[in-house]
């Protein structure tokens, strides 16, 4: 039981969709749809991350593409598609005459098999003849294409041989998309095994929609929702490799493989909250593979670290890579609240602001070559971005010095945080169409979605004219921030860090509104259920740390967590005016699993009362009770 979207089509209506769904040995990019009269049809690009080709870069992944029929009845018999349900499986529902068909489409959660698997059962009074379709197809790679060999990809039908089918009775028809190394034993998959297959995969959603962090309110449910497929989406990418498990971002070409914005800057700070996760362990993992690239004559990090952890690659030289592991391994290591962790990542924090001290420039910012973007758009020599990362980390590291009792490093972070702040506004601060807000780089006259970022650090001394420019024609449209004003382009990262710094400085009410029309066009538009990465490049694919970072709207957004010690953050709850209370459940962070409640106060309904449950005190000492007046907007939150 769980979240799901349900999709009932009208009687041969058209429709089609693509969804990516991932298991730790297989992936799959399902596009799915209906012919006109109704009937299903579907295309499956199956992406196995640890069978390596060659040259064993970025993209070699093992990758097939399989068009045939999906199991069940034969096309051309007229099995009209009924009804759609998405909830991290793909179930269908189709009718033809008395037959009905219910299909599953989902990946194994530790095998190299994608499975779709079919029910056919009689609802009339006289036994039905039925054909079945029997889809094979696959091939045999050259064994000088694969770092193991040749590798045998097929798709193996499974299933009963009912011809005829009584009244009242069902016939199971499943095929497994899989590959293995050639030499390899080749394993037997029957019914008995898919069904047990569909049971393991339903048992992981569970354990996501029941277990893992939840978001309450007693207003729009939707968001709710949305934040449980966002989370799903989020902790499914992470893949068994010979490096260990790597959380990537798929896409179909994504895979087995970190990148220093993705894994480290988008996603870690959330995943630090699902202590016990392999989501978790793969982010300790990334740190550690990041870890072994530094260098003492203080080159830049690579970009991404590919091919199961074999190999590294940068695009256009440095993107503020240093930046961004900084950022994510501080915030990281704070709120884990773990001094063993905290220990082993501080050398990776302190060489990574020693990198950035090294690129400031005469302006007091920190330069760099492009940024996350990789030079699609102009960045100049420095960027905002990247600048706004180094101070935050500098932030953080300050307070992570303080837990490891390394003194000598507190002053001199914070010195350095509140000069870069300065040097911020007086190099990047600007007028910018009409608006007192950043420019983008030095020369830069154009409004861009990444003027949102100071606003996600703390620095609000311009976020007035900032918010404004945001949700101005100019920039928003229906998909949410443009990468450049006027730009029909998008990238659903720069419109979570918008929303959540509109959140962070206070504009609850703008920034909800427009959270809101985003989260519905994505749960419920024309390309669901998952936010993605771009538009028109890729094809709106699913990558999953946008979900990660979709889960931190609410997490650092709406509830405004900032972590500053082992036992300690700030929390600074930004209620929607139409709610009276919001919850988040179930966080394993700080040393303990913890509940965030926050409600309006009784007396004048503008302050806010939040109350603090730590799971592992089970008397009155786990809860903790504190006060925002309607003029404070934040508390400090220290857990005994």
């Amino acid at each position: 039981a769980g979240p799901e979207i349900v999709l009932r089509l009208n009687n041969g209506e058209a429709y089609k969709d693509h969804i990516e769904m991932s298991g730790e040995r297989v992936s799959v990019i399902l596009q799915y749809g209906t012919k006109p009269g109704g009937e299903l049809q579907i295309k499956r690009v199956v992406v196995w991350p640890g069978l390596r080709t060659l040259p064993n870069n970025t993209h070699a992944s093992l990758t097939y593409t399989f068009v045939g029929p999906p199991p069940g009845l034969r096309p051309g018999l007229k099995d009209v598609v009924r009804e759609v349900r998405l909830n991290g499986m793909v179930k269908v529902e189709s009718q033809c005459g008395v037959l009905k068909t219910t299909r599953w489409m989902f990946p194994s959660v530790d095998k190299p098999i994608y499975f779709e698997l079919a029910v056919i059962e009689n609802t009339g009074s006289i036994t039905q003849q039925i054909v079945a379709a029997d889809p094979k197809e696959g091939t045999v790679t050259l064994p000088e294409k694969g770092l193991d060999g040749s590798y045998t990809i097929e798709s193996v039908s499974v299933g009963s041989d009912k011809g005829e089918l009584p009244p009242g009775e069902h016939a199971v028809r499943a095929v497994a998309y899989r590959a293995r190394v050639s030499s390899d034993m080749v394993e037997f998959v029957d019914e008995e095994e898919v069904i047990a297959e569909l049971d393991r995969r339903q048992s992981f959603i569970r354990q996501i929609f029941q277990r893992a962090i939840s978001f309450e309110t007693d207003g729009d449910n939707m968001l709710s929702t949305m934040f449980k497929f966002a989370e799903l989406r989020a902790v499914e990418s992470v893949f068994r490799t010979r490096g260990g498990l790597m959380h990537s971002p798929g896409g179909g070409a994504y895979y087995a493989a970190v990148w220093a914005n993705d894994q480290a800057e988008y996603a870690a700070p959330f995943f630090a909250l699902l202590r016990g996760s392999k989501a978790f362990e793969a982010t300790i993992n990334m740190f550690r593979m990041y870890s072994n690239h530094m260098n003492d004559e203080f080159r830049p990090l690579p970009s991404s670290i590919i091919a199961e952890g074999a190999d590294a690659f940068s695009v256009n030289g440095d993107r503020g890579d240093a930046a961004m592991v900084a950022y994510a391994a501080g915030r990281f290591a704070l709120t884990c609240g773990d001094l063993g962790i905290a220990n082993e990542l501080w050398p990776l924090v302190e060489w990574c602001l020693e990198y950035c001290r090294r690129r400031t420039n005469a302006a007091g910012v920190v330069m760099s070559n492009t940024d996350e973007l990789e030079g699609r758009f102009p960045t100049g020599d420095a960027n905002l971005c990247t600048s706004s990362l180094t101070y935050d980390a500098l932030v953080s590291a300050s307070y992570l010095a303080g837990e490891l009792d390394k003194g000598q490093y507190v002053q001199p972070y914070r010195e350095r945080a509140e000069k870069l702040a300065e040097s911020i506004e007086r190099h990047f601060g600007a007028r910018v169409e009409g608006f007192q807000t950043y420019r983008y780089f030095e020369g830069c006259a154009v409004l861009r979605s990444w003027i949102c970022i100071p606003l996600t650090v703390g620095i609000e001394k311009r976020s007035a004219g900032t918010i404004d420019a945001l949700f101005s024609s100019r920039l928003w449209t229906p998909d949410g921030l443009g990468t450049v004003a006027g730009s029909t382009v998008f990238w659903d990262r720069a419109t979570l860090y918008g929303l959540r710094g509109a959140y962070n400085a206070g504009a609850t009410h703008a920034a909800h509104e427009h959270f809101v029309s985003f989260s519905r066009r994505r749960l419920l538009g024309n390309h669901v259920p998952y936010p993605i990465e771009a538009f028109p490049e890729g094809n709106q694919q699913h990558l999953s740390a946008e979900s990660a970072l979709y889960c931190r709207v609410v997490t650092e957004g709406l509830f405004g967590m900032r972590p500053i010690g082992f036992r300690k953050f700030i929390c600074a709850p930004r209620l929607p005016e139409s709610w009276k209370f919001m919850a988040l459940r179930n966080m394993n962070a700080f040393c303990t699993v913890l509940d965030i409640e926050v409600t309006r106060a009784a007396e004048d309904g503008r302050g806010l009362i939040v109350r603090v449950l730590d799971h592992n005190r089970a008397d009155t000492s786990g809860q903790i009770v504190y006060s925002i007046p309607a003029k404070q907007r934040e508390t400090c939150v220290t857990l005994p």
